[in-house]
């Protein structure tokens, strides 16, 4: 009888190793799969029908997405000014202003101030709309300051009421930024049914790219409506860059950090690390 036993957990334990191994070789097939559709798009400008059929029949659902992710990138996005008066004007629209690194002593840079002024005027367009700060800790001399937090305390001080502001705080990069913030409006702000980002005008298609993708990823119903801008005298992000955000919504950080530290293309890196 103990023989019998032993042999069946034997069995069992033996069946479950080839699964997961099965499972983790599946997984490695997708994520290389999907990096070359990523990078190959960012460096030619075309889609790769063949690796988007393979992972299509690997996996319907997440080839059917990642079409829909490469469609979101070819769409041109216009920079506007200001926000449209066509959005929705209760709570369920929420204006997402992406941060950008501070200085070392924990104030804040004349850019992120400018993004922070073109929020304000769309908090007053829109004085029913919840408003994200996102953006975690960049400043090399003061580990306690936060771009989420700075900005956020910028917004009160000008006369915006603090239980519309929420902080998200711990993201480093832009793909973090939409995940975390995803997160944190899926858990407590079901009610979100659109999304303005608010940032600089060259980090707009890439803020629009990647909270629309995550979007997708998710299932969400959220929609990446809008978006207002501060028109930066200098700035550019590459389409590789986009890339290398887009690999790391998809999971694939290392390859995603890699590409970062090679094609990081605006002003300084900040300190970035793999979130743990």
């Amino acid at each position: 009888m103990r023989r019998r036993i032993f042999a069946m957990t034997l069995v069992c334990c033996l069946f479950a190793a080839v699964f997961c191994a099965a499972a983790a070789e599946e997984e490695v097939m997708t994520q290389s799969l999907i990096e070359r559709i990523v990078v190959s798009y960012a460096a030619e400008g075309t889609r790769d029908e063949e690796a988007l059929t393979v992972l299509s029949s690997a996996d319907p659902s997440l080839g059917e997405k990642w079409g829909r992710i490469l469609d979101l990138w070819e769409a041109p996005v216009t920079v506007n000014d200001s926000l449209p008066d066509s959005l929705m004007s209760d709570d369920s629209l929420c204006l997402v202003a992406l941060g950008f690194q501070l200085n070392p002593d924990g104030t804040m840079r004349d850019e992120l101030i400018e993004r922070l002024k073109v929020l304000l005027r769309a908090s007053e367009q829109y004085p029913n709309a919840l408003i994200v700060c996102t953006g975690g800790g960049t400043a090399a001399d003061e580990p306690s300051a936060t771009e989420a937090g700075r900005m956020a305390e910028w917004l009160v001080a000008q006369g915006v009421d603090s239980d519309r502001v929420i902080v998200e705080d711990h993201s480093l990069t832009t793909a973090q930024n939409a995940i975390y913030t995803f997160d944190i409006l899926e858990e407590r702000y079901p009610q979100i049914r659109q999304i303005a980002i608010i940032s600089s005008d060259y980090h707009i298609a890439t803020g629009t790219l990647l909270f629309g993708a995550e979007a997708i990823l998710r299932d969400s119903a959220v929609e990446i409506c809008s978006n207002a801008a501060w028109h930066a005298p200098s700035g550019t992000l590459s389409a590789m860059f986009q890339a290398g955000a887009l690999l790391e919504l998809a999971g694939d950080v290392e390859t995603a950090f890699s590409i970062y530290y090679e094609t990081y293309d605006i002003h300084e890196l900040p300190p970035l690390h793999k979130d743990s």
